[in-house]
């Protein structure tokens, strides 16, 4: 049993010493293979940080790889800067910012210095300029003087007459007095005729000739002949001071008077050309009647001039002078007028003449045939406004009207043309919807009127007019020829109601598509020009501020208001602009409207009304206010937004100083609008009473017309001031 026990402990000593030394062999093992690792990964960076030769084979897929992640890694380890590091990197940032800051120091000084260069320059060329022409003026003063000194001299001293040097080729050559063709055998001078008798050895003579008989003979016969002239002189100035004498009381009561002293009969043709100069008035076409002096001489009835005087039309203007009594003759007339100067009663009236001289329309077979005559306008305002004047007119003499505009019920209007009227006003595009659809005819109409012609066709109304105008017969158009300027000739009747149409355009300015559209449906008018054409009217001042934003826009208006009064129109060019421009100035309290495109045709109109009657202080519109629209006492026009074209702005300023009063028209402008600087620095320049201010007129563009190549020069100093 003893010997059992030690040999099972011998065994587990012996095994216990192999699981020791296997562990001890297999950490030595470890260790090992943990040494050769290391060596490995050194001898890999030793490998990868040595320099490649150039023989060396190019990095496989894996090692690039592999170096692009290694350099991530290290590119986004931070990196700590020393102290030394963040100053030295901070000093040099600093002189980077101090450099550039000099750099433009030095820019603008080198502009500022060029610009003084130039402004010298021009400063010296215009002192020359004037030095040179007072030099001149000295000149010709002294050369005037020393002519006057001259002149005494040869007076008072006898001049020495200078010897007449003849060319040398003609010295020995004899020149006649005659041709040699000419007779001078034969003279009016009697000792020429006879014949002399000679006399012998007389005492004092030479070949017997009595020289002074000769001279004396010959002195008689040239007083004779003076005298005789001198006489004749004499009766000639006896008669003339007798005709003098004879029509002084005559050239005392006529010629020496004024138009406004002469009654009617009494006016020549010279009285009515400076009656035409006195209005500024100029006609154009043959057989043109004289213009109306007063109301009371006019052909008009005494119904009608009842009714004129009872709307305060105390005197014509310069349209209604001329227009009216050509339109009273039945011709075609071409009215070319700045805003505001009465076009509405210059075509009313001569129409109203023209409908209470046909049958009234009564019965339902007459209804059916339509409207003797058609108004067409190009916005809906101007064509409630020319309603408004018509019903004014018409109403008292039994004359209906009807408007036919886009934003009402088109069936209500129809109900309104089948109860029957004698003028129908409309826009072009609703009147065609109405005609096309049948619920008017134009089977009567003699009359058409075309108010603000030029601006329908800006609007591309011009196939439409066109369209309208071949629903009219054809059988009442005037001939094309000389009968479509006689008077007696074109009244005739061609039944009861068919008479030769008429047509009338009334328009502002005159640009192809107007002339183009005349010549097709006009015969032989009359045209009418008072004062320019497609300027704005002189009682109108114009003053314009450069802007260089819409902040400072913004400012100026509000700056502006606080020292306007109401009522004021505000232009800007967009519908949103003009909504938003309206709110803010409610924000800051002032009542505005708005009227543009994008409103209801109830809605414009009660934005007109607000205005008319004092319930809103300022209107914010488009240029759908610019043409036609009138509200009295406007004094103040703002265009905040500049138009896109001249002819814009004209009509736009045209809504102030109208019916003879004044008014002011303030612009703001933006180099956006450099388009219209030229035109507009024209207009300006020829308003007598306003000034173009010095940002305007130095500005390249202004200078120059849009569409003509600059100079080189011009253009850099453009690009300078821009």
């Amino acid at each position: 049993m003893a010997k059992d026990k030690d040999e099972s402990r011998y065994r587990s000593r012996n095994h216990d010493y192999d699981s020791d030394r296997r562990k001890r062999d297999r950490d030595r093992e470890r260790d090992r293979e943990r040494d050769r690792d290391r060596d490995r990964d050194r001898d890999k960076d030793r490998e990868r940080n040595r320099p490649r030769s150039r023989s060396r084979n190019p990095l496989s897929l894996e090692e690039l790889i592999i170096k692009r992640n290694q350099e991530k890694e290290e590119q986004s380890k931070p990196k700590f800067l020393t102290k030394e590091e963040r100053v030295a990197a901070a000093l040099k940032k600093r002189q980077l910012e101090v450099e550039e800051r000099n750099k433009k120091l030095q820019e603008e000084r080198e502009k500022r210095q060029k610009f003084e260069e130039e402004s010298n320059q021009d400063r010296r060329s215009r002192r020359d300029r004037r030095e040179r022409d007072r030099r001149e003026i000295h000149d010709d003063l002294d050369r005037d003087k020393q002519k006057e000194l001259d002149a005494i001299k040869q007076q008072y001293l006898g001049g020495i007459k200078k010897k007449k040097k003849l060319r040398r080729m003609n010295e020995r050559k004899f020149v006649f007095d005659w041709e040699a063709t000419d007779d001078t055998s034969d003279d009016i001078n009697p000792i020429y005729q006879e014949r002399h008798n000679i006399q012998f050895l007389g005492r004092g003579h030479i070949a017997g000739i009595d020289l002074k008989e000769q001279k004396k003979n010959q002195s008689r016969f040239y007083g004779d002949l003076l005298a005789e002239r001198r006489t004749k002189e004499e009766k000639d100035m006896e008669r003339d001071r007798i005709n003098r004498e004879k029509n002084k009381e005559k050239r005392v009561a006529y010629d020496e008077r004024h138009w406004t002293q002469k009654d009617l009969d009494e006016m020549t043709e010279r009285d009515w050309r400076i009656f035409r100069e006195d209005y500024n008035i100029s006609t154009k076409g043959g057989s043109i009647p004289n213009p109306l002096r007063a109301w009371s001489e006019s052909e008009l009835s005494k119904e009608l001039l009842d009714i004129i005087s009872d709307l305060k039309y105390n005197e014509p203007t310069p349209i209604q002078r001329q227009a009216i009594p050509i339109g009273l003759q039945n011709r075609d007339i071409i009215g070319v007028a700045e805003t505001g100067s009465g076009k509405t009663a210059a075509f009313l009236i001569p129409l109203l003449v023209w409908i209470t001289s046909l049958p009234k329309i009564v019965r339902e077979a007459d209804i059916d045939q339509g409207p003797y005559a058609i108004i067409m306008a190009p916005t809906r305002e101007l064509a409630q406004q020319i309603e408004e004047e018509a019903a004014r007119f018409g109403k008292p003499v039994g004359i209906r009207t009807v408007a036919v505009i886009g934003g009402l019920n088109r069936e209500e209007q129809g109900f309104l043309l089948r109860q029957g009227c004698e003028i129908v006003i409309a826009t072009p595009g609703r009147l065609l919807d109405v005609l096309d659809n049948s619920y008017l005819v134009l089977n009567q109409c003699t009359y058409v009127v075309l108010d603000e012609a030029d601006r329908m066709i800006d609007m591309g109304f011009e196939p439409d007019v066109q369209s309208i105008l071949e629903y009219l017969p054809v059988s009442n158009q005037k001939p094309d020829t000389d009968d479509a300027q006689d008077p007696n000739k074109i009244r005739l009747k061609l039944g009861d109601k068919n008479r030769y149409r008429q047509t009338v355009m009334f328009t502002a300015t005159m640009p192809p598509p107007v002339e183009r559209l005349a010549r097709s449906y006009l015969r032989r008018p009359a045209v009418v020009y008072i004062g320019s054409a497609g300027k704005p009217t002189e009682s109108v001042e114009q003053i314009v501020h450069m802007m260089k934003n819409e902040n400072d826009k913004r400012k100026k208006l509000v700056t502006l208001l606080k020292t306007l009064e109401s009522p004021i129109i505000i232009f800007v060019n967009q519908k949103k602009g003009c909504d938003v421009l309206a709110k803010s100035l409610e924000k800051i309290g002032y009542r505005s409207a708005t009227l543009h495109g994008g409103k209801s045709q109830d809605q414009r109109e009660l934005a007109l009304n607000g205005l008319k009657s004092g319930s809103k202080d300022i209107l914010v519109a488009t240029d759908v206010a610019g043409r036609g629209i009138d509200i009295r006492d406007v004094q103040y026009v703002i265009n905040y937004d500049m138009a896109k074209s001249i002819e814009s702005y004209t009509h736009r300023i045209g809504r102030t100083g109208r019916a003879g009063k004044t008014g002011t028209a303030i612009t703001f402008l933006t180099n956006d609008d450099s388009g219209v600087f030229y035109d507009l620095k024209q207009l300006l320049l020829s308003s007598p009473i306003s000034t173009c201010p010095i940002e305007l007129s130095n500005h390249p563009d202004a200078n120059s017309k849009p569409g003509k190549i600059m100079t080189k020069k011009r253009r850099e100093e453009k690009i300078f001031i821009a």
